[in-house]
């Protein structure tokens, strides 16, 4: 017969159980404080490298990819706020405020042209156009760090990826599958017909030409019936050349 431990025994147990989770809880400590320790000589070390790169931080669109990429790891925001070590050290939450000032200045004189869907090399073409007397470069890292901080406006401004191509949108318009799919298909050529969508996309006329008139009534296609196929185009600035038209000096 299979004896029963006595109070002794459980006592023991219930002790050597307390020293476990004691020992485990010590454990656990030493290691987040350890962390704590490396992640702050990290910080100080990104400090010190951004006082000695600062030239090159501000300048370099490349370097200062990488600079962001750094301070992600150890859970810094240079962008977090315009005031503070990192704002006076660098100055480049200024330099993304007027970056953002910019963009959305080029987004509201396009959208009469593109309904307010313009691809991201594009607004950087426009954006160096228009900053062409500055010392300091613009990559599209920049243009996508400064449009994170436009949500603060509310809807809209935004990046959407349709096929391999970014999108900025600045206006609450909001695609379906559908019209991905024909901004997709419209990078090619800038433009699309209903035949080439229907034969293209396997979809039945009616399909097609429900959304390609929605997309026209949202102001993000553009007819041209100039053709001597008699077949009409829809052509889509955002993804075509037509919007390196419209000029950046407004």
């Amino acid at each position: 017969m299979r004896r029963r431990p006595g109070i002794g025994g459980l006592q023991t147990a219930a002790a050597a159980r307390d020293q476990y989770r004691a020992l485990g809880e010590n454990v656990a400590k030493i290691r987040t404080d350890l962390m704590k320790e490396q992640l702050a000589t990290f910080r100080s070390q990104l400090e010190d490298f951004a006082r000695k790169h600062k030239n090159d931080i501000r300048k370099n669109p490349a370097f200062r990819a990488q600079f962001h990429e750094m301070c992600t790891k150890v859970g810094v925001d240079p962008l977090a706020s315009n005031k503070g070590f990192w704002a006076e050290l660098l100055g480049i939450g200024d330099f993304y405020y007027e970056l953002g000032v910019q963009i959305v200045q080029i987004c509201l004189a396009t959208r009469p042209h593109n309904g307010g869907l313009i691809s991201l090399p594009e607004l950087c073409n426009l954006i160096r156009q228009k900053r062409k007397s500055d010392r300091e470069a613009v990559s599209e890292d920049d243009c996508l760090r400064a449009i994170s901080k436009l949500k603060v406006l509310g809807s809209g401004f935004e990046v959407i990826s349709v096929g391999k191509k970014k999108l900025v949108r600045s206006v609450p318009t909001e695609l379906n599958k559908d019209h991905n799919e024909i901004l997709e298909l419209a990078q090619a050529q800038g433009f699309v017909t209903i035949d080439e969508v229907e034969r293209r996309l396997s979809w039945t006329p009616g399909r097609a030409i429900d959304a390609l008139d929605t997309l026209l009534d949202e102001g993000l296609a553009m007819i041209d019936d100039g053709h001597k196929d008699g077949k009409r185009r829809y052509w889509f600035p955002c993804v075509s050349p037509i919007a390196s038209l419209v000029g950046a000096d407004t």
